[in-house]
């Protein structure tokens, strides 16, 4: 199975995370299929960047965000 997720980066206490799509199986910072996004929760507001049109591709042909993705996809959107 195809999951859109966070893959962690940044220093110890300076967390910043590329959304990427990957499978399932493969640890959180391993292997991955695509980046589709950022996530810098260290700004104020958090800065986020989603391409939406691939996020909606992936999404039309089965992978599934985490909970965390689907609030983040949520927050772009009503921005």
């Amino acid at each position: 199975m195809v999951k859109i997720r966070l893959q962690r980066f940044g220093a110890k206490k300076a967390p910043f995370y590329h959304i990427v799509v990957a499978d399932s199986r493969s640890p959180r910072d391993g292997r991955i299929v695509e980046q589709i996004g950022t996530y810098d929760p260290m700004k104020n507001p958090a800065e986020i960047k989603l391409d939406m049109e691939k996020v909606t591709t992936w999404i039309k042909n089965g992978a599934k965000p985490t909970d965390t993705v689907k609030a983040l996809i949520e927050r772009t959107n009503k921005q």
